[in-house]
Order: structure tokens, then sequence, then C-alpha cells
């Protein structure tokens, strides 16, 4: 679901959304950006095994290549995990996958 930022081509920014999102959205790198990191202690999903709720931490991490992820779709995508049952360390390979995916960086 990444977009890519013709005129007006992020779909979140500068919108009202209440609804998590599949994807990351991505605007053009700032020339000379070598490292971009986001922390969050709020990830939230489901243990795949008691069902009970699994509060994570994320850094995430990385260098550019040319896009860099818009942080407002970053936190509506992790809001999807929020039901889903999964281990967090392969709730961590799915979204650094979603990374290389949306904005191809130097290194995740």
């Amino acid at each position: 679901m990444s977009t890519h930022p013709e005129a007006d081509g992020l779909t979140v920014l500068g919108h009202t959304v209440r609804h998590p999102i599949e994807g990351l959205e991505w605007f053009d790198a700032p020339e000379h950006m070598s490292t971009v990191r986001f922390t969050t202690h709020e990830v939230m999903s489901l243990c795949p095994v008691t069902e009970q709720p699994d509060v994570s931490t994320l850094v995430l991490e990385y260098r550019p290549h040319r896009r860099c992820i818009e942080s407002k779709s970053l936190k509506l995508y992790l809001w999807s995990f929020r039901d889903r049952k999964v281990f967090c360390e392969a709730l961590a390979a799915e979204i650094a996958a979603e990374v290389v995916r949306a904005v191809d960086p130097h290194e995740v």
C-alpha cells in the first residue's frame, strides 16, 4: 500500500484517519540523510498461545536510500497488529520486511 508522493500522493498525512493501515507510505529522502530511527513502547499484539495482550518496544533504525517512511503511516501500520496473534520475533521480521518493501533502504 505504499504510495509515491506525486503532488499530494500521501494518503494519511494531513487527514483524519481512525483505522489501521496495511502498509507504509513514504516520501523522497532529503539529501545527506544518513540514519532514521523511530522508537515506541506501544506496539500491541496478541500472544498466539495465550491470546493475552502483548506490549512490545520497537526501535526501528534504517539507512535510507532514496525514500523515507512517513511517520504517521508508521503509527497507523503498527496499529494493525493490535488484534493479531503473533510472536514478537515474527512481528519484528514482518515490520522489517515491510520497511524493505516500502523504502528499499541500504540497511534496516
